[in-house]
């Protein structure tokens, strides 16, 4: 039955929706305070173990799962570990990873921009914060005879559904850092994740330290991020 809240388009059921909207100068204050709110997130290395709700870190996630992704595969798991044994296997391996990379796999160029973030092969959050969600994308998708089924725009979609993930995590008053140790493999191993699923980011999630200091960066000006035509 179709109400005049539902439609049928193409056969498929759509329903009404309506945004709240605000009048000019209250969108403008608001853009600027969401804004001057995010400007003052920042990536951190050393976390409090002061433990976290379940239900913050699940909250967290619905709102990560809330991203637009194509045709709506929502083609993201969101992997969370608070297992200490699980935690020291994650530090172990991706420190193994870290150490070939800063010795070997980096460039001179690299080690040089990455220099002022006062970065280096050991990774103790792995361990520290009481949490690490790894999100991993799922790139294809097993039918009822176990054929594949395709996803879409899968990279993109996942990269949509972290930057929520990331939003969502310093609206609740925690802090987190994008780290990505390359190869990531050792992630599936370690948490015995099925084929269709590849490591994509790895998140550590917790109260920062109680004396934390981040490096002094600026982010880039309006001017030179946006082109307007």
């Amino acid at each position: 039955m179709i109400t005049k809240d539902k439609i049928l388009l193409e056969g498929y059921e759509h329903i009404r929706y309506k945004h709240k909207q605000y009048d000019e100068e209250e969108m403008k204050e608001r853009s600027k305070s969401f804004f001057e709110w995010m400007d003052e997130r920042r990536s951190v290395r050393h976390f409090s173990d002061k433990p976290i709700p379940i239900e913050v870190i699940n909250n967290i996630l619905k709102t990560a799962s809330t991203a637009p992704s194509g045709a709506h595969k929502q083609p993201w798991t969101f992997c969370v570990v608070s297992n200490p044994e699980i935690k020291k296997q994650i530090r172990e391996a991706a420190e193994e990873e870290e150490r070939k990379t800063y010795s070997s796999r980096m460039s001179d160029q690299w080690r040089k921009d990455l220099a002022p973030l006062g970065t280096d092969p050991n990774k103790p959050f792995l361990e520290t914060a009481p949490y690490l969600i790894i999100v991993c994308k799922r790139t294809f998708e097993f039918g009822e005879n176990n054929e594949k089924l395709q996803n879409y725009y899968v990279n993109e979609s996942v990269g949509l559904a972290c930057g929520f993930l990331i939003s969502a995590i310093h609206n609740a008053g925690l802090v987190t850092l994008t780290h990505t140790p390359s190869p990531m493999n050792f992630l599936t191993k370690i948490l015995d994740r099925p084929s269709n699923e590849k490591p994509f980011l790895l998140l550590p999630i917790g109260y920062e330290a109680e004396e934390v200091y981040v490096p002094n960066i600026e982010r880039k000006p309006l001017e030179e991020i946006a082109v307007y035509y």
